[in-house]
Protein backbone atom coordinates (compact mmCIF):
# COMPACT_ATOMS: atom_id res chain seq x y z
CA UNK A 1 0.00 0.00 0.00
CA UNK A 2 1.39 3.32 -0.33
CA UNK A 3 -0.36 6.96 1.11
CA UNK A 4 -0.06 10.02 -0.90
CA UNK A 5 -0.26 13.02 1.40
CA UNK A 6 -0.59 16.45 -0.60
CA UNK A 7 -0.18 20.21 0.36
CA UNK A 8 0.46 23.73 -1.24
CA UNK A 9 -2.98 24.43 -2.36
CA UNK A 10 -5.11 27.69 -1.85
CA UNK A 11 -6.46 30.54 -3.30
CA UNK A 12 -3.87 32.98 -5.33
CA UNK A 13 -4.48 36.16 -7.79
CA UNK A 14 -4.15 35.64 -11.31
CA UNK A 15 -0.37 35.47 -12.71
CA UNK A 16 0.81 34.48 -8.93
CA UNK A 17 2.69 31.53 -8.32
CA UNK A 18 1.96 28.01 -6.05
CA UNK A 19 4.23 24.96 -5.64
CA UNK A 20 2.09 21.77 -4.84
CA UNK A 21 3.95 18.36 -2.75
CA UNK A 22 3.12 15.16 -2.67
CA UNK A 23 4.76 13.13 -0.14
CA UNK A 24 4.40 9.43 -0.76
CA UNK A 25 5.13 6.33 2.21
CA UNK A 26 4.64 2.91 2.35
CA UNK A 27 5.33 0.47 -1.01
CA UNK A 28 7.98 2.72 -2.49
CA UNK A 29 8.55 0.17 -5.63
CA UNK A 30 5.01 1.25 -6.46
CA UNK A 31 5.79 5.09 -6.61
CA UNK A 32 8.30 4.33 -9.70
CA UNK A 33 6.11 6.90 -11.48
CA UNK A 34 4.22 9.60 -9.66
CA UNK A 35 1.85 12.67 -11.75
CA UNK A 36 -0.07 15.37 -11.05
CA UNK A 37 -4.28 15.21 -12.48
CA UNK A 38 -6.28 17.92 -11.88
CA UNK A 39 -10.04 18.12 -12.02
CA UNK A 40 -12.27 21.08 -12.44
CA UNK A 41 -16.26 21.15 -11.58
CA UNK A 42 -17.55 18.72 -14.48
CA UNK A 43 -14.83 18.06 -16.57
CA UNK A 44 -12.98 15.39 -16.43
CA UNK A 45 -9.63 14.30 -14.61
CA UNK A 46 -7.36 14.90 -16.57
CA UNK A 47 -3.11 14.56 -16.95
CA UNK A 48 -1.06 17.88 -15.73
CA UNK A 49 2.53 15.89 -15.37
CA UNK A 50 4.26 12.35 -14.48
CA UNK A 51 7.58 11.86 -13.61
CA UNK A 52 9.73 8.88 -13.14
CA UNK A 53 12.21 8.16 -10.70
CA UNK A 54 14.90 8.88 -13.58
CA UNK A 55 13.56 12.17 -13.67
CA UNK A 56 11.73 10.84 -16.94
CA UNK A 57 8.82 13.39 -17.56
CA UNK A 58 5.61 12.97 -19.65
CA UNK A 59 3.05 16.66 -19.66
CA UNK A 60 -0.49 16.02 -19.87
CA UNK A 61 -2.28 19.76 -20.84
CA UNK A 62 -0.85 21.47 -23.72
CA UNK A 63 -2.17 25.22 -21.51
CA UNK A 64 0.38 24.24 -18.70
CA UNK A 65 3.19 23.88 -20.44
CA UNK A 66 6.28 26.65 -19.60
CA UNK A 67 4.28 27.65 -16.81
CA UNK A 68 3.89 24.61 -14.83
CA UNK A 69 7.50 22.56 -13.52
CA UNK A 70 7.08 19.10 -12.16
CA UNK A 71 9.92 17.63 -10.26
CA UNK A 72 10.48 15.17 -7.39
CA UNK A 73 13.17 14.18 -4.71
CA UNK A 74 13.74 10.49 -4.63
CA UNK A 75 15.43 10.23 -1.17
CA UNK A 76 12.65 11.96 0.22
CA UNK A 77 9.80 10.10 -2.34
CA UNK A 78 8.03 13.44 -2.81
CA UNK A 79 6.62 14.91 -6.11
CA UNK A 80 6.48 18.83 -6.36
CA UNK A 81 4.58 20.76 -9.07
CA UNK A 82 5.53 24.15 -9.32
CA UNK A 83 2.81 26.58 -10.83
CA UNK A 84 3.71 30.00 -12.34
CA UNK A 85 1.88 32.71 -14.20
CA UNK A 86 -1.43 31.25 -13.36
CA UNK A 87 -4.83 31.39 -14.92
CA UNK A 88 -8.27 31.42 -13.63
CA UNK A 89 -8.38 28.11 -15.90
CA UNK A 90 -6.09 27.17 -13.88
CA UNK A 91 -8.91 26.70 -11.09
CA UNK A 92 -9.24 22.73 -10.11
CA UNK A 93 -8.52 19.96 -7.47
CA UNK A 94 -5.31 18.52 -7.93
CA UNK A 95 -4.68 15.33 -6.99
CA UNK A 96 -0.93 13.30 -6.54
CA UNK A 97 -1.20 9.71 -8.23
CA UNK A 98 1.45 6.75 -8.17
CA UNK A 99 1.98 3.70 -9.74
CA UNK A 100 4.90 0.94 -10.55
CA UNK A 101 4.33 0.70 -14.14
CA UNK A 102 1.31 3.06 -15.44
CA UNK A 103 -0.01 1.41 -18.85
CA UNK A 104 -1.14 5.07 -20.45
CA UNK A 105 0.90 7.71 -18.30
CA UNK A 106 -2.35 10.17 -19.18
CA UNK A 107 -4.24 8.06 -18.36
CA UNK A 108 -6.17 8.65 -14.59
CA UNK A 109 -6.97 4.82 -14.56
CA UNK A 110 -3.93 3.55 -14.65
CA UNK A 111 -2.54 4.72 -11.42
CA UNK A 112 -3.54 2.53 -8.67
CA UNK A 113 -2.39 5.03 -5.79
CA UNK A 114 -4.30 8.60 -5.25
CA UNK A 115 -4.07 11.75 -2.71
CA UNK A 116 -7.34 13.45 -1.69
CA UNK A 117 -6.50 15.95 -3.48
CA UNK A 118 -5.96 19.68 -2.99
CA UNK A 119 -7.66 23.26 -4.13
CA UNK A 120 -6.23 25.30 -6.41
CA UNK A 121 -8.23 28.60 -7.13
CA UNK A 122 -7.03 31.33 -9.18
CA UNK A 123 -9.34 34.40 -9.15
CA UNK A 124 -9.32 36.98 -11.79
Amino acid sequence: QVQLVESGGGLVQAGGSLRLSCAASGRVLSTQWMAWFRQAPGKERELVAAINWSNRITYGVDSVKGRFTISRVNAKNTVYLQMNSLKPEDTAVYYCAADANPRGRDVAGSYDYWGQGTQVTVSS
